[in-house]
């Protein structure tokens, strides 16, 4: 049921509140915040919001950036780490206008209404449902410098095969060998429970946490399946919840896809499917894998713009020393089901026609996740308006060990972009679908790719320490 005012008043006197935080979302995916005293919160703040400057967001030009932060009610909640007693909300930034108000067009949150609000008007779908897959690493130290006498980083976890001879208790997991590897040999299990206690109080349904692949601290939480904008809400949470409650543990959390060399890369797989009203849009039991024409069509969406999307579902750098070939890492353009290395990857334990989706492998979570997951969507939905057939494009089903392909049959596959400026080059160039009934503002797209473009320059000036490993003396 929506929360009002009152509610929300309600709330704050039951509970002695003394501060309300407002949580923004920056261009990056990012929370920024605001905070008032609780006696300063009534019902007018829900109406006129908090005044705000989005050019510092990445938003909007200078002349017009002031716009209001208008707080949803609805995300309320008591924020576990603060030691002041504080209320959190979340909410969409306006444009002041008058006489009322406009949304901000490329705010992350209004990115994803509009999006759905242009599925339902496409008759396609109500709803997608999504479920991200968050894999991280957590350290207890971690420390980097850039400065002209001293490039480096440096990173430890307690059980990393470095400290075999230093560790005295032999409570070492091995390299790319700690996938569900129990006590002692995972000591973060306290604090990865405490992590999942904690979104559980918060209304985010978790189903599961377990070691991950890298024995340097990789682990991963599994949230339940949910509807596309409220688990953009969700991720944002998950990823303040985990780096909130590692800092209380003495230990530090990394969402970096590549952040340890030699061990395995963190991605941010999204499982999804279509509701409309009551009925699954992607089953079909006389399908392959049990999915309808309408699923292929979405994967041959998402297959034929596989390129532009990796500028938002992977935009970093660091993104691409994670997308390479040889690994579990999904580089193939392709869909399949049960075949890891592929793009899009069908799941065959989802058996009942509610449960039956596919997964897109590729992102991480740099990503702005209201970006990730809105253009996730528009390029599904433009493939089954497009009908674009994955298996009559050539992208599979690759229900073959691709690792173990002939060179000359490695050859005929389409790989995703090997660096972020090829996938930036490819948004330039692909970027209707994105655009398509105002979803994503063209200007927002442009003033994405100017600022990676910025980024990319100025880490190609950077002297990378392996360069004087392989260069220094010739």
């Amino acid at each position: 049921m929506a929360k009002t005012a009152q509610d929300i008043m309600k709330l704050i006197r039951d509970e002695g509140i003394k501060m309300v935080d407002f949580k923004m979302v920056d261009i990056n995916g990012q929370f920024r915040h605001v905070t008032i005293p609780a006696g300063n919160f009534s019902e007018k703040t829900l109406k006129e919001g908090i005044g705000f400057d989005a050019s510092n967001y990445g938003y909007a030009v200078v002349e017009k950036s002031d716009m209001v932060f208008i707080p949803d009610p609805d995300t309320a909640m008591i924020d576990p780490f603060c030691e002041i007693p504080t209320l959190s909300m979340t909410g969409d930034a306006m444009i002041i206008d008058y006489p009322e108000n406009r949304p901000l067009p490329q705010y992350p949150r209004n990115i994803v209404k509009a999006a759905e609000q242009y599925m339902k008007d496409t008759g396609i779908a109500d709803k997608m449902i999504i479920l991200p897959e968050f894999e991280f690493y957590l350290f207890n130290q971690a420390g980097w410098q850039v400065e002209p006498d001293n490039i480096g980083l440096y990173i430890d976890a307690d059980q990393a095969h470095w400290n075999s001879f230093t560790d005295g208790r032999g409570l070492i997991v091995p390299k790319q060998k700690a996938y569900h590897v129990a006590q002692p040999f995972d000591p973060t299990y306290d604090a990865r429970s405490e992590m999942c206690a904690l979104l559980e109080e918060l209304g985010i349904s978790i189903k599961y946490h377990h070691p991950e692949v890298g024995g340097a601290g990789q682990f991963e939480i599994e949230p339940n399946l949910g509807q596309m904008s409220e688990m953009a809400d969700a991720t944002m949470m998950i990823k303040y919840v985990i780096r909130n409650t590692a800092v209380k543990h003495g230990l530090t959390a990394t969402f970096m896809p590549k952040p340890v060399y030699g061990e395995a890369g963190n991605g941010m797989h999204v499982h999804m499917l279509l509701m409309k009203g009551d009925e699954p849009v992607f089953s079909d039991d006389n399908g392959y894998s049990h999915l309808s024409e309408t699923a292929h069509y979405f994967m041959g969406g998402l297959l034929k713009h596989i390129n532009s999307l990796c500028a938002i579902t992977n935009p970093s750098t660091n993104s691409f020393k994670r997308l390479v070939p040889g690994f579990e890492a999904p580089v193939t353009v392709g869909y399949a089901t049960s075949n890891r290395s592929a793009v899009i990857r069908i799941p065959a334990y989802a058996k009942t026609p509610n449960m039956r989706r596919f997964e897109i492998r590729n992102p991480d979570a740099t990503c702005n996740p209201y970006f990730c997951y809105a253009a996730i969507l528009m390029a599904g939905l433009d493939g089954v308006k497009n009908k674009i057939d994955p298996h009559a494009n050539g992208w599979g089903p690759y229900d073959v060990n691709l690792y173990t392909l002939s060179d000359e049959e490695k050859a005929k596959l389409s790989s995703l972009p090997t660096t972020l400026d090829q996938a930036l080059d490819a948004l330039e160039a692909d970027h209707d679908y994105l655009t398509a009934g105002g979803v994503f503002p063209e200007h927002l797209i442009e003033s994405f790719i100017k600022a990676k473009r910025e980024e990319t320059a100025e880490l190609s000036k950077i002297p990378h320490p392996a360069e004087f490993a392989l260069y220094y003396n010739l």
